[in-house]
């Protein structure tokens, strides 16, 4: 049976460090100033033979409801109410402070089982810390060090002693008796997998109030202030029958004004979200559309070789006398490697276009994955050089042989010709137009290597 855990802790006790630690990877943004994390991560964890559902909250601090703070102590009191039992976390080296023992009185007011981890306690320094910690009257303190891995198997007992029935081994009859319902209904129950799609754009966007408008509820961190996204949060999402794992990401500004530590690993944090995302949606601010930092983004997606779906957000507030068709010929202006990329305008404040966005992710999805028959290609390319043959170069004519696709994701094509090398970037550019035209593939990139074969009777 599976269960979730919910980290929580002052700022700084190194909640982010034991998510880390428990899922296996570096997921959440680990920095030595307080406050690094805001939103709620969740991530899949094992220790042992327990598999669980971790939370990564952000620090709890004392602060009015409106403020920044006060919306992120909200997200962490949210946090709470979800999970099965909470892991409260204190720094054993600094010792108790006033505000740790505010908020036990608020994790025991929950009335959920709690685990009480004392880490930063390897060597010496940590044990005075552990056992002040007592006092919370929260049980007894599991000395840790998320860093190092130290007392790991005492984690897991505590687990097992908070969670007695759901961590209880199942037992074997059980097993056989899932066993016995056959590959068939197997297959039958496995949903198909959701679509991978980050959200992308500049700071203020409004990315996270559109995911929270999909989902339906305020489960990411938003606000007037820009920059408020640090970490690259996964939510699943189902519209309209449409499945999708939506990555919302950090604002994205030039590199040249990147200054800041912690801005430079949220940038990475998202871009690393994007290499990972088979569809991304590049979110412009439909009262400042297209500034160079979008058309950056952009183009950086197609050399990443994703699908591309472009939303200006904030479509609510200004005219649409003539927006639509300006920004259908700006973009196909300056970003003609995505000639033909959707434009849909939303609204992630009033929830407007939002059935109009998922279909063309979904649309998208399907072209980025699009195959073509070899035969096919092979008529295109006969009709196509008939047309226009390549240019002779130094008084010899290129021969363009036959063209097949290896493979998808974005559609790639392999064009066999003599004189690979010789072949001008302006033609090339002519055969991708007319792959994109002839085979509908609007809005991905697509790739095409040329090859030659060697020449027999070359030496």
């Amino acid at each position: 049976m599976t269960f979730s855990l919910a980290i929580v802790g002052r700022p700084n006790v190194g909640k982010s460090t034991l998510f880390n630690r428990l899922v296996g990877k570096k997921l959440a943004l680990v920095d030595d100033r307080p406050g690094v994390t805001r939103d709620r991560r969740e991530g899949d964890a094992r220790l042992g033979d327990l598999a669980f559902r971790i939370v990564d909250t952000a620090g709890l601090e004392e602060a009015d409801a409106a403020s920044l703070e006060g919306r992120m102590r909200a997200q962490t009191e949210a946090a709470i109410g979800h999970a099965d039992a909470i892991v409260f976390m204190i720094d054993a080296r600094i010792g108790l402070t006033p505000t740790d023992r505010a908020f036990a009185d608020l994790v025991r007011k929950c009335g959920k089982p709690v685990i009480l981890l004392a880490n930063k306690s390897e060597g010496r320094g940590g044990e005075a810390g552990t056992l002040e910690a007592f006092a919370l009257g929260l049980g007894t303190p599991v000395p840790f060090s998320a860093e190092h891995g130290e007392g790991l198997s005492d984690l897991y007992d505590a687990i097992c002693d908070a969670l007695p029935e759901q961590t209880r081994p199942q037992h074997e009859d059980d097993e056989e008796e899932d066993a016995g319902a056959g590959p068939e209904a197997e297959a039958d129950d496995t949903p198909r997998r959701p679509i991978k799609v980050a959200v992308l754009g500049r700071p203020n966007a409004g990315k996270s109030t559109l995911i929270n408008r999909l989902l339906g509820e305020d489960r990411l961190l938003t606000g007037p202030e820009a920059g408020i996204t640090r970490d690259s949060i996964s939510v699943e999402v189902t519209y309209a029958g449409t499945r999708l794992e939506v990555f919302d990401t950090a604002g994205l500004r030039k590199r040249a004004r990147i200054e800041d530590k912690l801005e430079k690993l949220s940038a990475a944090d998202a871009l690393r979200a994007m290499k990972f995302a088979e569809v991304v949606v590049v979110l412009v601010d439909a009262t400042h559309p297209f500034e160079e930092q979008d058309l950056r983004i952009a183009d950086l997606v197609a050399r990443e070789g994703r699908a591309l779906v472009i939303g200006y957000n904030k479509a609510d507030l200004v005219a649409r006398g003539g927006l639509a068709t300006r920004l259908r010929e700006d973009v196909d202006r300056l970003l003609p490697q995505v000639k033909g990329v959707p434009i849909v305008p939303v609204s992630g404040l009033m929830g407007h276009g939002l059935d109009k966005l998922v279909g063309a992710i979904s649309a998208a999805h399907k072209v980025w994955n699009k195959r073509v028959a070899t035969n096919p290609l092979n008529r295109f390319l006969q009709q196509v050089t008939d047309n226009h043959p390549p240019p002779a170069v130094s008084g010899r004519r290129v021969k363009l042989r036959y063209m097949t696709q290896p493979k998808a994701r974005p559609p790639s094509f392999v064009l066999f010709c003599s004189r690979a090398d010789a072949v001008p970037e302006s033609y090339i550019r002519y055969l991708v137009n007319g792959l994109r035209e002839a085979f509908d593939l609007p809005g991905v990139p697509i790739r095409l290597t040329l090859r030659q074969k060697d020449n027999p009777y070359a030496d």
